[in-house]
């Protein structure tokens, strides 16, 4: 139910900070957050919020992965999306609203059947089955095609969807990554994981 899902992602942060500065003491570059739920079921404000609380207890950069899919979406230009998840409905119904709350229009926004009742894990899923899901479920006319969820194996298939589609796909570790390596100063394109990381990984000249 939708309390118990509320009371699960809380208890999750509640050792965000302490969780934090353990790892730091590793002398880590930066920390990343890949809970993608974690990260925007409470909204705009909170993704930013928890970063900060991470950077100010591990000493580093902080990071988080619904906000790195919003910066990538934008990076790539787009305004209209498709989205497709492995989610239930409580996870869906947050992301969509916390994507509209970062200016983009959702055209339409999947949960596949399978992962989002139970019948398997969602990192079992294979990425061949989230080929199809996502192929079936990206409207003609969006800008790109959004792929949630860092346990679900779609960075594997993020190139294939581009060739397939024609448009930028975003996926959920993919945007992660390349959100760090950018802000880290890595300036070296990364083959065979879409166009994110292989043309828009070097930062702009200002």
């Amino acid at each position: 139910n939708s309390l118990a899902n509320q009371e699960c992602y809380d208890r999750m942060h509640e050792e965000l900070a302490s969780a934090s500065r353990y790892v730091g003491e590793v002398g880590l570059d930066a920390i990343a957050y890949t809970c993608t739920t974690g990260s925007f079921y409470r909204g705009v404000g909170w993704d930013t919020e928890m970063c900060e609380v991470m950077s100010e207890a591990s000493g580093v950069p902080a990071f988080a992965t619904s906000p790195s899919m919003a910066d990538a979406l934008d990076e790539v230009g787009a305004r209209k999306i498709s989205v497709v998840t492995p989610y239930p409905e409580w996870n869906n119904v947050r992301l969509e609203a916390y994507l509209k709350a970062k200016g983009f229009e959702v055209l339409n926004l999947e949960g596949h059947p399978r992962t989002g009742s139970g019948e398997i894990r969602i990192p079992d899923q294979d990425p061949d089955e989230i080929f199809d899901f996502a192929v079936a479920n990206c409207r003609p006319d969006a800008d790109a095609l959004l792929c949630s969820c860092t346990d679900w194996r779609a960075l594997e298939v993020v190139e294939r969807l581009e060739q397939r589609l024609g448009i930028p796909v975003v996926a959920a570790n993919q945007a992660t990554i390349w959100l760090v390596a950018r802000e880290l100063g890595v300036d070296t394109p990364l083959e065979g994981f879409g166009s994110l990381l292989r043309e828009h990984v070097a930062l702009v000249p200002a």
